[in-house]
């Protein structure tokens, strides 16, 4: 077998990596065999570290790791039930493979992804990770179960109330680190501000006028104060982007489902432009398609697969198979390559999950497989690769 020093998808867009590379690193082949986990498939170099960014040189804040953690699987969400002992088996993988960027937020499991993370990241120093969470939701104790069902199982006995006021924001914000037991968030996303939150529906537009009174002045005011080092927006569709963003100065956004291998237009042709103009980054979340990249039977969050989706998981899995790799490998570095993304952040419910996505970003992508994709027309013709 060949020995070889892998580098890092991005140099070329002055991403720098974090590795330790020796002339004497073996490449391995990863086959791995747990049916419930994606096999993680090509060629690693043994001793390959996880992407950083370079120091930033923007006017926005960007954080320093790439690759990052979500917390909506461990406030047991798409309703599946795990314990804790099982998600800080997950967390503690993710810390002893490098992983440093860890984002979550009051909703998921209604405090209870908060919490776990506070099991691992408690007990760490705080200036050796990043962590982000939300505004937007105040939580509230109570002994009835939420009249809405969402995608928790069995979470937290809290209903909550939208707030975007300036008081409302800093309580978040308290109440968070209060949970995780840390004494500060790097980055504040403002939550689901969005058409496509089915609570506000038409009526989001109330919701966003409270925030550009309250809660985006607070976080800009946080913000210049050190008290957090940026703040954006968490959200699942990019209205609130192309429809108020001269009104604002966020740093950073969380798109959730809006940029993947399977899908990913409208980011590269208007979203991304958009932030670039003004030195916005994106972190991307759901670049697995809310884990139908991964193999499950869900796509965004929803049993509902359209046909066009599976038909494109099938093509690029073919491809991906001719050329030795898998196509969640494909997926997590096809969304980590754009100059505008600053980190991903797949969730993991178990520690296997989480090494097979670490191991993801250490393969080396063969040049001819992303070839294959243009000319197939399955991504498009400009869309950025790991080189």
């Amino acid at each position: 077998m060949k020995r070889r020093a892998f580098i890092q998808a991005g140099a070329a867009l002055g991403i720098g990596a974090v590795f330790t590379q020796s002339s004497q690193a073996q490449a391995l082949k990863v086959r791995k065999t747990n049916p419930q986990v994606m096999d993680t498939r090509g060629d690693v170099a043994a001793n390959a570290g996880l992407p950083i960014n370079s120091k930033n040189q923007g006017t926005h804040y960007r954080p320093k790791y790439r690759m990052g953690l979500g917390g909506l699987a461990a406030g047991n969400g798409f309703n599946t039930i795990s314990n804790d002992e099982e998600i800080l088996k997950m967390l503690h993988a993710a810390w002893d493979s490098g992983v440093r960027h860890y984002d979550t937020s009051p909703f998921y499991g209604l405090s209870l992804s908060e919490r776990r993370f506070g099991d691992l990241l408690r007990n760490k120093k705080r200036e050796d990770y990043v962590l982000s969470s939300k505004v937007g939701r105040i939580l509230t104790p109570s002994a009835e179960p939420l009249p809405k069902k969402w995608h928790w199982a069995k979470p937290s006995p809290f209903h909550y109330h939208y707030d975007y006021s300036a008081a409302g924001t800093r309580r978040s914000i308290e109440d968070s680190l209060h949970r995780i037991g840390v004494s500060s968030l790097d980055i504040v996303y403002i939550h689901d501000l969005s058409p496509q939150n089915s609570d506000m529906g038409e009526n989001w537009t109330q919701y966003v006028d409270e925030a550009l009174k309250g809660a985006i002045p607070e976080l800009t005011k946080m913000r210049d104060e050190g008290i957090i080092k940026g703040w954006g927006f968490g959200i699942n569709t990019p209205d609130i982007l192309y429809n108020y963003l001269d009104q604002m100065d966020p740093d950073i956004c969380l798109l959730a489902l809006q940029y993947s291998i399977l899908d990913h237009q409208q980011a590269l042709d208007k979203t991304f432009p958009l932030l670039d103009e003004r030195d916005i980054s994106v972190v991307v979340g759901a670049p697995l398609n809310g884990g139908f990249l991964a193999g499950r039977n869900r796509f965004n969050y929803s049993s509902y697969i359209p046909q066009e989706m599976q038909d494109k998981y099938t093509k690029i899995s073919a491809i991906a198979q001719q050329h030795g790799i898998d196509i969640k490998t494909a997926a997590l570095q096809f969304a980590a390559a754009p100059s505008t993304v600053s980190a991903i952040i797949p969730g993991a419910r178990t520690s296997e999950q989480l090494d097979e996505n670490v191991e993801s970003m250490k393969i080396k992508i063969p040049a001819e497989f992303w070839s294959k994709l243009k000319s197939e027309k399955l991504i498009m013709s400009d869309a950025p690769t790991p080189s």
